[in-house]
C-alpha cells in the first residue's frame, strides 16, 4: 500500500507540475507548436537520468525512486500528448514542424537522459 500511495502522490505532483510548466512555456512562445510539451518531456528525461543515477549510487531508496521516477516523472512527462500533437500537425499537413518535433524530442530526450546520468556519475 505504501508503494501505491508513493506512486499516486508522485503522479499527482507530476501531473499538476506538467500542466503549470506547459502552460507557462506555451504562453511565452505564443505559437501552436507544442513547445510546452517538448520542454517538459526533455526536462523529464534529464531529471529521470539524475534520479536513476542517484539511485545507482545508493543515494535514493527504492521507495523514493518509485515516488520520484514512476510517480512524479511519470506524471510530469507525457508521451500521449506528444503523439497526439504530432498527429494533429500531420493532419494539418504541417510536415516539417511535425517531423522536427519528433526528431528534436527524441534526440534531445536521449541527450538529456544521458546528461542527467553523466552529471551524477561524474560528480
Amino acid at each position: 500500500m505504501k508503494l501505491i500511495l508513493a506512486v499516486g502522490l508522485g503522479s499527482f505532483i507530476g501531473g499538476v507540475s506538467r500542466y503549470l510548466v506547459t502552460l507557462f512555456i506555451q504562453n511565452k512562445f505564443l505559437s501552436t507548436f507544442p513547445y510546452g510539451t517538448m520542454f517538459v518531456n526533455i526536462l523529464g528525461c534529464f531529471l529521470i537520468g539524475v534520479i536513476y543515477a542517484l539511485s545507482d549510487k545508493g543515494n535514493v531508496s527504492p521507495v523514493w525512486r518509485l515516488f520520484l521516477a514512476t510517480g512524479i516523472m511519470g506524471g510530469f512527462t507525457t508521451f500521449s500528448s506528444f503523439s497526439n500533437e504530432t498527429v494533429s500537425m500531420l493532419r494539418d499537413a504541417e510536415y516539417v514542424p511535425a517531423f522536427s518535433y519528433v526528431a528534436f524530442s527524441i534526440i534531445m530526450g536521449l541527450a538529456a537522459t544521458f546528461g542527467g546520468i553523466s552529471l551524477i556519475k561524474y560528480l
